[in-house]
This record gives structure tokens, sequence and C-alpha cells, in this order.
């Protein structure tokens, strides 16, 4: 078990990542589900809590298993997106939209498929495993608004259907055994190379290929914050690392990096 820092520690660190992100000219964050499990939404992979503690994640959300069983996948999602649907950005969010306005920050990369970062003001966000704001048919690729479709499947549990052909709709999130969306990984990839400062929020860094984001930015010389509950690989490496609440720590370092 590692010791709980003092008050001081946890200053200390706090202090180090604020001169970090006020002398950083390409500052960029990289984002988990830590950061959203504030406002309601649950994780995967939590000890006890996460959502693969109680479902096989093959048997439900791969894409092997979408398309053979498409009824046992929303089955699953529809309470999940409820919570999607209600949830809203949490102080954290926030803080990373205000260093973004600041100019402290050029963006988020992120592992959610919430789009909380975007309800909270950032305008820059790279989504590496997709979002539920659009779906795309699996037989005649039309893409279309996921909303409506998510609004019938929390009401009745529908199955949304493709408006032209009438098969399955998938929402563009990351299943098991499908590849990233490259545009987005690509450019996330960029932005970690050009960058000097990478601030890491609530991921555990243990899904890959995103996992592989830090060590990019730091190969190309960047300095690293880690603020997550648990520790990470990639703590040693670290210049701050801060296992607090992110949603008491990022508003703290946020209006320390803007002297508001």
């Amino acid at each position: 078990m590692n010791p709980v820092p003092s008050p001081t520690q946890v200053r200390h660190a706090l202090g180090r990542a604020a001169d970090l992100l006020r002398s950083a000219r390409h500052a960029v964050a990289l984002t988990g589900a830590g950061l959203s499990t504030p406002s309601g939404i649950p994780d995967f992979r939590s000890a006890g809590t996460g959502l693969w503690e109680r479902v096989d994640p093959m048997a439900v959300a791969s894409l092997t298993s979408f398309r053979y069983d498409p009824q046992a996948f929303f089955g699953f999602l529809r309470p999940l997106a409820s919570q999607i649907l209600l949830a809203v950005p949490n102080a954290a969010h926030r803080a990373l939209a205000r260093l973004e306005r600041s100019g402290r920050l050029k963006g988020v990369i992120t592992q959610n498929i919430d789009q909380l970062h975007q309800k909270a003001g950032s305008r820059q966000v790279l989504e590496v495993h997709g979002n539920v704001r659009r779906a795309t048919c699996i037989e005649c690729y039309r893409e279309v608004e996921a909303g409506p479709y998510l609004d019938q499947l929390v009401g009745d549990g529908a199955v949304p259907h493709c408006p032209d052909c009438g098969s399955v709709l998938k929402p563009n999130v990351i299943l098991f055994g499908e590849q990233l969306p490259r545009a987005p990984l690509e450019a996330a990839r960029a932005w970690c190379a050009a960058s000097d400062v990478l601030l890491v929020a609530g991921s555990s860094l243990e899904v890959t290929p995103v996992s592989r984001l830090p060590q990019i930015a730091l190969e190309a010389g960047a300095r690293l914050i880690i603020v997550n509950r648990e520790p990470t690989y990639l703590d040693p490496r670290a210049d701050a690392v801060l296992h607090e609440d992110l949603v008491e720590v990022l508003p703290e370092l946020a209006t320390e990096v803007l002297g508001d």
C-alpha cells in the first residue's frame, strides 16, 4: 500500500504542476474514465465497481458479438446510455475547459465517449475511443445522429435500425476487436509528439494503444503531470503526481495556473 501523502506533499506537487503548465508552450491533457465517474458515469475496470466486474466484455461489447447478437449489446448499453444522457460536466471538466480558453492547454485527448468535455466548454477534443453522438449502419454505412435512437433505447429498449436499409445501427464507439479511429489517434500522437507538458487526468494508463501516448510525449522531451486516484506505471517518470480527488484538484490547479 502506498503511503498517504501529507498536505505539504500534495501542495508541493500541485505547485510543481502549476509551474509546468504556466511555462508550457504546448500543453495537452489526456483523460480517462476517472474524470467522468464523479458525473455518475461508471468506469469499466475498477475493482469491485467496474462494469466488467459484472459482465463479460467479449460477450456483450466486442465487434463480433455485436454482429451476432446486437440485442445483448444494446441491453448492456441501455442503462449506461441513460447515465450518459443525464450526466453533466463536473468541476474537473470545467477546469480543463478554463485552461484551454486561457491558452494554457492546447486541447484534450480523451478515452471517454460521453462528450462531457464539449459540454463543459472544451473546443479542441480528440475522442480516441469514439462517442455516442453518432451511429453508423453496419450494412449500408449511413451515418446518423444517435440522439433520437438513444432516447428510444433508454425509453423502451428498442434496437436502433437504419432509416435507409433497416439494418442495425452501431453507435460510433470502439468495441473490443475494433480498430481505433485513425484520424483522432494520429492527431493525438502528433499532439503528444509536439507537447512540452502532458497532463494525464483520470486514466489508469492500462489500455493500449492510448497508454502509449505519454511515452511518445516523454520521448519528445515533454514533462509529465499525473492526476489519478490510483498509481500508474508512469508515476516514477512524472514530474508531479497527485493521487487525489480530480474534482477538487483540477479546479485548484487551474486557479493556481491562471491566478484567479
